[in-house]
């Protein structure tokens, strides 16, 4: 026997048992790890990729949920806001009816009238203030606006709400160059009198005065605009070749001048309607169509230019050469209505009154040539 082979086989007996158990299974385990299936590696990136999105997720609900408090937050602090400012709102009004009441209890008894019931104060306020002069009974109400197809009364309506909604459906407007709820007097009627010169204070004979006037402008713009478009229809009878048709400048001014007039005496239309125009311009502007229905044009020209000029001493040159002002310069516009045309809405209407005055004595000439305005 070989020598070499006995000594293996010794050597191989006196090797612990554990020591090849350690061996045997350190080598299944890296055999083991050495080959992984393709599911595993799957498995494992589809559970990464789910805590990822899991974990975004909760930074969106995060967000999302922070986000949503803050707009609450805001959305509350908004309506305790206009809670504080309604309730001041509501403070102050109850404080001004307040006083009113106290100072028209102050003066009735000041004057030994009898005191007025809450609700009869507030019914005469509601009713002066919305419906104007003119009331009319609940029931009659009632039945007028049944009459008209209307709901005889709404939710929360007080009779002066009911009142004006009724002044509402039955207001006219008068259909012309401007429309107007005026209700316009004929032809015979706007002859203002010499007695309207100085402004009536009476309500009802300055609310005719106002219908008067409005009547008398709306007659000049409807004879303006039918005197251009009479112009322009001859105009085209008389043209034939088609580079000619065009309008000329002179036409298209006069178009533009019309247009441009009854734009800017809305507002004075809006100042009849209200009653509320000053009697520093209500008084000039009555002499100017009085002047001018008698056409006298050169006097309603002469009161144009009293009231968009003045009589006051305008200076010319220098006035001022030192450090001193003379005495005589404060009196220069004392008194005087020098001003007018500064507000830009009178000053238009205004001039849109020039411009009827000159149509009118074209219109309608005067007797006396000496009338005429240059």
């Amino acid at each position: 026997m070989d020598f070499a082979a006995l000594m293996s086989k010794e050597i191989a007996k006196a090797k612990p048992r554990d020591s090849k158990d350690a061996s045997d299974t350190t080598t299944a385990t890296t055999t083991s790890k050495k080959y992984i299936r393709r599911a595993e590696i799957e498995a494992e990136r589809e559970a990464a990729y789910r805590a990822e999105q899991k974990a975004l997720e909760e930074k969106r609900a995060a967000k999302a949920a922070e986000k949503r408090k803050r707009e609450e937050e805001a959305a509350e602090e908004a309506q305790e806001r206009e809670d504080r400012r309604r309730r001041l709102a509501d403070e102050t009004r109850r404080r001004r009816e307040e006083a009113a009441a106290e100072e028209e209890r102050r003066r009735r008894k000041r004057l030994g009238l009898p005191e007025l019931k809450e609700e009869e104060t507030q019914d005469s306020r509601s009713a002066s203030e919305d419906a104007g002069d003119e009331d009319i009974p609940d029931d009659e109400l009632v039945v007028k606006l049944r009459g008209l197809g209307e709901p005889a009364t709404l939710f929360g309506e007080t009779h002066g709400a009911r009142l004006k909604r009724y002044k509402r459906l039955t207001t006219v407007v008068t259909a012309g160059p401007i429309p107007t709820t005026l209700q316009l007097v004929d032809e015979q009627d706007m002859k203002v009198s010499a007695d309207a010169v100085p402004a009536p204070q009476d309500r009802a004979a300055r609310k005719y005065l106002f219908r008067q006037l409005a009547s008398y402008f709306t007659m000049v713009l409807r004879e303006w605009e039918a005197a251009l478009a009479r112009e322009k229809k001859q105009q085209q009878q008389q043209q034939h070749d088609d580079r000619d048709r065009d309008d000329t400048f002179a036409s298209k001014a006069a178009v533009n001048a019309m247009v441009s007039s009854r734009a800017h005496m809305v507002p004075l239309f809006r100042k009849f309607e209200s009653g509320d125009l000053d009697d520093d311009i209500l008084k000039p502007v009555v002499e100017i169509v009085q002047a001018a229905q008698e056409r006298r044009y050169v006097d309603a020209n002469d009161g144009y230019l009293r009231l968009s000029i003045g009589k006051a001493a305008w200076p010319i040159g220098v006035t001022m050469v030192g450090i001193h002002e003379r005495s005589a310069r404060e009196k220069l516009h004392d008194g005087e209505r020098g001003h007018v045309m500064g507000d830009e809405v009178t000053r238009k209407y205004l001039q849109s009154i020039k411009r009827c005055l000159t149509f009118a004595q074209v219109r309608w000439p005067p007797e006396d040539i000496r009338q005429l305005m240059g």
